[in-house]
């Protein structure tokens, strides 16, 4: 451990970490009021931040390090696809059920392999 980080160090850095999260935070709560989240701004914002957790879970389906690169690709699209098809069947109410059928379906091949 770096010897600047024990002792008094440590829950200093500590504090200072917790510090700047809720400083962050509170002035988030404060902005959020004047925010119109019908904006042009606000809609670009959440299309971006879609278009990158897509681009992240094709990109993990795709082409995963570690572990997951060990199961062949036609099953992690197969497994994504039977996850797709759970979340479609009642948009509403399946996101839950559509992460747990891909879970599920992962640890069991990961079982049975």
């Amino acid at each position: 451990m770096n010897t600047a980080l024990q002792g008094w160090g440590l829950w200093i850095a500590l504090a200072g970490a917790t510090f700047g999260t809720y400083f962050c935070r509170a002035i988030g709560v404060l902005l959020a009021k004047k925010i119109n989240q019908e904006s042009e701004i606000f809609r670009w914002l959440a299309a971006v931040t879609y278009a990158m957790v897509a681009a992240l879970v094709v990109r993990m389906v795709l082409m995963p390090i570690g572990l997951l690169a060990t199961v062949p690709v036609w099953i992690r699209i197969l497994i994504c696809v039977l996850s797709i098809g759970v979340m479609v069947s009642k948009p509403t109410r399946r996101l839950v059920p559509a992460l747990l059928t891909g879970t599920l379906l992962m640890l069991a091949y990961g079982v049975m392999r």
